[in-house]
C-alpha cells in the first residue's frame, strides 16, 4: 500500500472515532443539563422528604471507580438509614447475588420508607447527572463500581473499566438487580465492543419503561 494511503486511512479513522466521541459527549451535556433544570422541583421535594424522615443528610456520597481505574466522588439521594454501611456486614449472608463482588438484598431493612420509593423509580440515582456534566460519567455505560468491588475483579472483569461509566447501562434495562455479576460483566463487554450513538439512544429509551416497571430494583 502506498505510504500516503496508509496515512489517509489512519486519519480518516481517527476523524470518525473522534466525531463519535464528540457526538456522545454533546448528547451527555445536552440531556444532563436539560434534565437537571427540569427536575429541580422533584429534587427539592425528595430532599425535603429525606430530611423530614430522620433529620439526616440528603445525599449519600461514595467513591466510585471510573475509566481506567480513576476514582471520583459519586452522589445519591440517601435512601437508607444513616448508619447503613456499619449494618451491612451483618447482612452479607442475605446477598441475592451469592458472591462477594456486588451486594444486593431484597427487602433490605436499612432502607427508609422514602428510600423504597426513590430506589424503585431510580430517583436516588439522579444526582449523578452532575457527574455526567463533569465528565466523570456518561449517560450510557457500565455502572461505576466501588473500589472494594474492583479489588475482587479478575482481569476479564476489568474490561468494564475501559470506557467511561454510565448513568444507565445495558443490564439495567434487562433486569437491574436481578442480573448476577458475571452476566453484568458479559453484557457490559457486549456493549463496549459494539457501542455506538444509536445503541446509546436505544438504551436510554429502554431505560424509561425499565424504571417505570421497577423490575430488579431493590
Amino acid at each position: 500500500m502506498p505510504h500516503w494511503r496508509f496515512w489517509l486511512k489512519k486519519y480518516a479513522w481517527l476523524t470518525i472515532v473522534g466525531g463519535a466521541k464528540l457526538l456522545k459527549r454533546s448528547l451527555d451535556i445536552g440531556v444532563a443539563a436539560l434534565l437537571l433544570i427540569c427536575l429541580l422541583p422533584l429534587f427539592g421535594l425528595v430532599a425535603l422528604l429525606i430530611k423530614l424522615t430522620d433529620g439526616g443528610p440528603v445525599f449519600f456520597w461514595q467513591i466510585r471507580v471510573g475509566r481506567w481505574g480513576r476514582e471520583f466522588p459519586f452522589p445519591k439521594f440517601r435512601s437508607m438509614v444513616v448508619n447503613a454501611e456499619q449494618l451491612k456486614d451483618a447482612l452479607l449472608t442475605e446477598n441475592v447475588h451469592g458472591e462477594n463482588v456486588t451486594f444486593k438484598m431484597k427487602r433490605d431493612p436499612r432502607i427508609t420508607w422514602i428510600g423504597r420509593i426513590i430506589r424503585k423509580l431510580s430517583i436516588d440515582e439522579l444526582p449523578q447527572l452532575w457527574n455526567v456534566l463533569r465528565g466523570d460519567m456518561s449517560l450510557v455505560g457500565p455502572r461505576p463500581p466501588l473500589p472494594r468491588e474492583v479489588a475482587h475483579y479478575t482481569l476479564a472483569d476489568r474490561r468494564r473499566l475501559d470506557v467511561t461509566p454510565g448513568l444507565t447501562c445495558i443490564w439495567q434495562v434487562s433486569g437491574r438487580g436481578d442480573i448476577p455479576f458475571p452476566q453484568q460483566v458479559q453484557l457490559d463487554v457486549q456493549y463496549i465492543e459494539s457501542r455506538s450513538l444509536w445503541a446509546d439512544i436505544k438504551i436510554l429509551l429502554q431505560t424509561i419503561p425499565a424504571v417505570l416497571l421497577g423490575k430488579g430494583a431493590y
